[in-house]
């Protein structure tokens, strides 16, 4: 497999971006890895192709956004929006992430080891969202189907106006959002929860450490005593 190195200190970031949706995308598997990141904003975003990248620091604002088919590692943090509406493939962050990590996504696996901060997972699409650290407020804001997996705690209004996503959180929650609730862990449920730990290699979490979060379906349909939820 080629491998490449791109610093972000001599080459613009633009030039590197173009080269990930031009040449990697027509050479196919490809090594990538970008040193110097320096907090730059859409690295790695937009991959259409099955490349490995690893971004050697801290990523800014949408790192990894419309990801298909690529591995994107960073080892550093992540601002605000990594992973958005990812569609398929890997994005692994080895430290913490800002706001609205994985929002949006359709498909794809995404993977925290630190914390996650406010609305994690906001409306998920399919996509499966680990972390493991804690999450903040609003997280799963409206998710629709998918998973989001947290080892630590959650914050406030978790999962509110949730549709048919899961939640499985080891630690505790703050509060549950409109709609939410808890949720009996069936045997498919703690299969789908095992499945996601090995691919995070989080495996020395156990599914029984978890409660079940899901959707109460109240708010599926108007009706007057609900009012005050809508």
């Amino acid at each position: 497999m080629e491998s490449l190195n791109f610093d972000l200190a001599q080459t613009p970031l633009r030039e590197v971006n173009q080269f990930l949706h031009g040449d990697a995308l027509r050479d196919g598997s490809m090594q990538i890895s970008i040193s110097n990141p320096d907090g730059a904003h859409a690295i790695a975003a937009g991959l259409n192709a099955a490349v490995e990248v690893e971004i050697d620091g801290h990523a800014g604002y949408y790192a990894a956004g419309m990801n298909q088919k690529a591995s994107v590692t960073i080892t550093g943090s992540a601002a605000t929006g990594v992973a958005e509406n990812m569609m398929s493939g890997k994005v692994h962050v080895k430290g913490f992430a800002s706001n609205a990590a994985g929002a949006t996504a359709q498909g794809g696996l995404l993977v925290i080891d630190g914390d996650a901060g406010l609305r994690c997972a906001i409306s998920l699409k399919g996509a499966d969202v680990v972390v493991g650290g804690s999450v903040g407020s609003f997280s799963a804001f409206m998710a629709q189907a998918g998973n989001l997996v947290v080892l630590g705690d959650a914050g406030e209004a978790l999962g509110d106006s949730i549709y048919e996503a899961r939640i499985f959180v080891r630690g505790k929650v703050k509060s549950l959002g409109a709609d939410c609730e808890e949720k009996p862990m069936g045997e498919d449920d703690r299969k789908i929860l095992a499945s996601l730990l090995e691919r995070a290699n989080k495996s020395e979490a156990k599914p029984d450490e978890f409660k079940l979060y899901g959707s109460a379906r109240t708010l599926y349909h108007f009706h007057v005593d609900n009012a005050g939820a809508y």
